[in-house]
């Protein structure tokens, strides 16, 4: 009996997908629940897995685009899985044993083609691009030696250049790649995007991952990283500032009660920004967990779209990549995106004398058709804040001796 299998619908809007990679091969015996191929859509990349034990036969090639619903492959059950036969004592075929060389043959084999270089140079010339005909040779009979190849190293024109490549070659680009490349074309024709920039003195943080990250990781199983601090501390201002937090909607602004943060992960198949939930309720270990469960899934090529849907804002991390400052772009329907860069001391003035402390340079990109610049200013300088003193991410915001005092 032959088992069709159909293309899985990723998701409601998804009416097409494409192959990406068959797992399994055409005419390869596969297993019940066997992952056998990977599918991509504009929005995420899933799984087909067998429905049965049996022989696959594809029925559809790698890149190509195929219908939600469509037969892609079918598995004959009635087919069994191709053994080895083994092969009997009898049947095993005797080893020669091998000849012993007396010293008279071997002497016969030292002759060598004019210009047959040794084992070892050889190797150096493979290494340093030289070709037989640039090398002298000095050895007997004519043989390329080692030191005939240092010989020649040491006079730079005689080192073979490898010719520059102007060959071409084309790709499809994937569902996930063309639709993302549409999106942000979009973004920028569509939105009133400006940026505004600030720098963070991360002292305080780093002195906190310095003095608890081994407690951290020990109770909690999770290493303490920069990212959840700039979650929380992009919650706490979301609060203070709701109009980043909120979309356009026709004629209407759609307010966020809650911080669904989008992080911003660089996956093999392209960018992906998967979705920490309700983010201002979480713990600084349960945000570390999920940035690295989401982040391997994305680069596992294993999130479902759910996962990457409906967030309210987003962070992304260009630091990571040596960034030393960007203009990030708005992830829609989303209003703003707080863009990270590397971490490098400079030198800067505390209290009239210059010293050097660990900056980083943040920004933010935001819609000025809902965001004002005075929201904007002061959403980032609200994030540089909570970072500078993390105390106050306990507090709301707020100075914990006001809160002490109730003022």
């Amino acid at each position: 009996m032959k088992v069709e299998i159909k293309v899985p619908s990723p998701g409601e809007s998804i009416t097409e997908v494409q192959i990406a990679r068959w797992i399994k091969k055409d005419g390869d015996y596969v297993e019940r629940d066997e992952e056998i191929a990977e599918i991509d859509s504009d929005k995420a990349t899933l799984s087909l897995v067998a429905e049965a034990d049996g022989v696959l036969k594809t029925l559809v090639g790698e890149g190509e685009n195929i219908a939600v619903g469509s037969i892609v492959c079918t598995i004959d059950t009635d087919a069994k899985p191709v053994t080895n036969a083994k092969v009997s004592k009898e049947e095993k075929p005797k080893e020669d044993k091998p000849k012993e060389v007396k010293p008279a043959v071997a002497a016969k084999s030292e002759g060598y083609a004019s210009g047959t270089p040794s084992v070892a140079a050889a190797k150096m010339m493979k290494e340093n691009n030289l070709k037989s005909e640039n090398v002298q040779a000095t050895g007997k009979g004519g043989r390329i030696t080692k030191g005939d190849v240092l010989q020649t190293l040491q006079t730079p024109a005689a080192v073979q250049t490898v010719p520059q490549s102007r060959e071409q070659r084309r790709e499809k680009m994937t569902m996930l790649r063309t639709k993302l490349s549409q999106r942000l074309v979009a973004v920028k024709q569509e939105t009133a995007m400006l940026t505004t920039f600030n720098e963070v003195d991360m002292s305080a943080i780093m002195n906190i991952r310095k003095q608890y990250k081994d407690v951290f990781k020990e109770k909690h199983g999770v290493g303490l990283g920069f990212m959840s601090f700039f979650t929380k501390a992009v919650c706490e201002a979301l609060k203070s500032f709701p109009a980043v937090n909120a979309q356009i909607d026709g004629e209407e602004i759609l307010y966020h009660n809650y911080c669904d943060v989008g992080i911003a992960v660089s996956a093999p198949k392209g960018l992906m920004v998967p979705i920490i939930r309700s983010a201002e309720t979480l713990s600084l270990a349960q945000i570390e967990q999920q940035v690295i469960d989401l982040a391997t899934k994305a680069r596992d090529s294993k999130l479902t779209i759910d996962e990457m849907t409906g967030g309210t804002f987003t962070i992304t991390n260009g630091g990571v990549f040596g960034s030393m400052l960007s203009t990030p772009i708005i992830n829609p329907p989303q209003s703003a995106i707080l863009g990270m860069h590397n971490i490098v001391e400079r030198p800067v003035a505390v209290n009239g004398e210059i010293v050097i402390r660990p900056v980083m340079y943040v920004a933010l990109s935001y819609d000025h058709r809902i965001i004002d610049g005075r929201e904007s200013v002061g959403f980032l300088v609200k994030v540089k804040q909570m970072l500078e003193e993390p105390v106050k991410m306990l507090f709301e915001g707020n100075d914990p001796i006001k809160v002490l005092l109730h003022l």
